[in-house]
């Protein structure tokens, strides 16, 4: 069967960065400069999890520093106006905050930043208690799994469970996590079941199937679809 896919805990960071809710708004930008990251988490009591300020909340105070805004303008933007007058991170955070727990999978991660338009989910506990950080980038590191790891999960996650009488005949290669699937199969209805598996190995950036029947001709993409 197929492997358990990765989960956040297995990529976040686990030493973050974050300011309390009354924190001044210079101690903020301070945070920011000194440890070289966009966006905080705002954490109350124990290190719970109330809001993100982030960059985009910070700019408000420069942008409205000397802007004459039409009363149309104004109507349009009232919580960025609120922001330029904030002082602590409480008054200019983003809340709630969008957050994720450690047991999430990559693929939720990265569909919850996107429909969110977030770059970073604070990692939360049952009670909402920070234990993390996971970034656009840290989502992006399964492709750095190496070629020889895709190949042998693949190997025994997809070809072995789908063909166990022909594994033996199925070549596999990966090259810059494309993997090449080679051979003759008994039931070419599997091959586009073979390359649905071998997409989801984490890290497996395209499948190239060239499988066919045993007296058939070429299993292509299009003739799996």
């Amino acid at each position: 069967m197929h492997e358990a896919p990765h989960i956040v805990s297995d990529v976040m960071t686990r030493q973050v960065v974050a300011v309390r809710r009354n924190a001044p708004f210079k101690e903020v930008v301070r945070a920011m400069g000194k440890w070289k990251v966009s966006a905080l988490p705002v954490l109350e009591g124990e290190g719970r999890v109330v809001g993100v300020v982030s960059e985009a909340d910070l700019l408000p105070k420069e942008e409205f520093r000397d802007s004459a805004q039409s009363l149309y303008g104004q109507q349009q933007r009232l919580a960025d106006i609120a922001k330029a007058g904030a002082v602590t991170a409480e008054e200019v955070m983003s809340s709630p905050a969008v957050t994720v727990h450690p047991d999430v999978t990559l693929a939720q991660a990265a569909r919850i930043m996107a429909v969110s338009h977030v770059k970073r989910l604070p990692v939360v506990d049952d009670e909402g208690i920070l234990k993390g950080i996971v970034s656009r980038g840290d989502l992006l590191k399964v492709f750095l799994r190496s070629d020889e790891d895709i190949e042998e999960e693949v190997r025994r996650t997809v070809v072995s469970y789908l063909f166990p009488a022909l594994s033996h005949t199925i070549h596999v290669n990966v090259y810059e996590g494309v993997v090449t699937l080679r051979g003759q199969v008994q039931d070419t209805s599997l091959v586009s079941v073979a390359v649905r598996l071998a997409s989801a190995v984490e890290g497996v950036v395209d499948v190239e199937p060239h499988l066919t029947g045993e007296s058939g001709p070429l299993a292509t993409p299009e003739s799996t679809q």
